[in-house]
């Protein structure tokens, strides 16, 4: 699936069973705690920190398709097209760190 065909449905759910999208900042404040969500499960399976019960059968790849949903509401809302916008930001970080991580002795 394209970025373009998940925001086409993200927008068909929305508008079929979720029968309208939160506003933009019950949104963001919703993408804030998917993003927590998964940096808890991250922190304990990465990091340092032991796991809790309830969290040991958590799906990565579903809290990441949490945050993933989320911010596509985000973008549909707003207007932004994700494919072109991450395009674009793709060709600013690729004239701006060119040659950046390559010279980085801590690399």
């Amino acid at each position: 699936m394209t970025i373009e065909e998940a925001q086409k449905e993200v927008d068909q759910w929305i508008r079929t069973i979720g029968v309208r999208y939160f506003s933009e900042l019950t949104n963001m404040a919703i993408l804030t705690e998917e993003v927590g969500e998964l940096a808890r499960i991250i922190a304990r399976r990465y990091g340092d920190q032991s796991f809790k019960e309830s969290d040991r059968d958590r799906d990565l790849g579903d809290e990441m398709a949490d945050v993933l949903w989320v911010l596509i509401c985000l973008a549909n809302q707003t207007g932004v097209d994700l494919s072109e916008a991450f395009k674009k930001n793709l060709e600013k970080k690729t004239l701006r760190d060119k040659d950046r991580h390559k010279n980085n002795p801590k690399l």
